[in-house]
């Protein structure tokens, strides 16, 4: 009876046998400093640094959204193999993100080599990260193990674009189990961080005949959009906050700003109007104790996606290499 309900558990996916192994106080015994090494990390990273929160929280979700949160968006291309973060959309991922997860993986070789792994240090660093910018604390259960695999022609079709429709963005997040309410949650966490002109520049110039600029942007929102991105097509990197508010305190203010016309993406304007997002897109400007609520629900689940454990996994000695 009980082989029975295992089976029928299993097959309804409810049971995850890689999740069970995976517990709060995995390193206590192996690695003891665990916690203490990574808030020692991070909060020197942050002062110095104050866009690592915003470039962590993004890489988390490029490496998530392929191969499940197995660190394998960290992998170097090689000679023989072309890696996840050289796929195009990855190109513009910042340096930050990166740099926060070798410190801490350096720090904890030291302290207790061959024991932790990427894969963990990266969804801890976000989502402490998270918290220090004033964002939900929420639970990240360890255990997770270094991903074997790392192909940049795995990423395109698999991230969303900002060019995207909200029907093709909903279908990306549904085919990893996230509901309508999940996505408009995880895309709050564009209240911090910003976003290159390329990726706007089409809706703030030469829109149509009659309109520089697409008509959700607030008027001189647009005109000071196109002043700060003027030069954009000579340098690649000029970038705008996706907040202008508050842009780096994590907070509601991102819904907030949507319905004055104030988003930066084109998908920021469509989700505030959609059928399928409004009510969640203002429910969260109303009440930010139920966007964080809901925004660190759906981080921890996502933490749990494509996991690793296990002979399905390693313990990278470098973040940036497989063993």
């Amino acid at each position: 009876m009980a082989l029975l309900l295992f089976s029928l558990l299993f097959f309804l996916g409810l049971f995850n046998p890689s999740q069970s192994r995976l517990s709060d106080n995995y390193y206590q015994k192996s690695c003891p400093r665990f916690t203490q090494i990574m808030e020692d990390t991070i909060t020197n990273k942050q002062i110095t640094s104050p866009t690592t929160a915003a470039a962590t929280l993004r890489l988390f979700f490029h490496d998530c959204f392929i191969e499940g949160c197995d660190a394998s968006v960290l992998i170097s291309s090689t000679p023989f193999n072309k890696a996840e973060r050289d796929a195009d959309m990855n190109l513009s991922l910042p340096g930050d993100g990166f740099d926060v997860v070798v410190r801490a993986k350096t720090s904890l070789e030291l302290a207790c080599p061959g024991v932790v792994s990427c894969a963990d240090i990266l969804a801890v660093a976000t989502r402490d990260l998270v918290t220090m910018v004033g964002g939900p604390y929420y639970n990240v259960p360890l255990g997770r193990r270094d991903g074997i695999v790392s192909r940049a022609s795995r990423v395109e079709g698999n991230l969303p674009r900002p060019t995207m429709s909200i029907s093709q963005i909903l279908s990306i997040f549904a085919a990893r189990g996230f509901s309508v309410q999940e996505m408009v949650a995880l895309s709050g966490a564009h209240t911090i961080g910003f976003s290159h002109c390329k990726e706007f520049s089409s809706g703030i110039y030469n829109y149509s005949r009659t309109s520089q600029s697409d008509p959700s942007y607030n008027p001189r929102f647009a005109e000071g959009l196109r002043k700060a991105c003027s030069d954009y097509q000579k340098n690649p990197t000029l970038s705008v906050f996706n907040d202008i508010m508050t842009p780096n305190k994590f907070d509601n203010m991102y819904f907030q700003n949507l319905p004055k016309g104030l988003g930066l993406l084109e998908t920021d304007h469509t989700m505030a109007t959609d059928p399928r997002t409004r009510q969640f897109t203002e429910l969260y400007a109303k009440n930010q104790s139920a966007f964080f609520d809901a925004f660190g629900r759906a981080m921890v689940k996502l933490s749990l996606y494509g996991i690793k454990t296990g002979r399905r996994g390693e313990i990278r000695r470098r973040c940036d290499a497989f063993n």
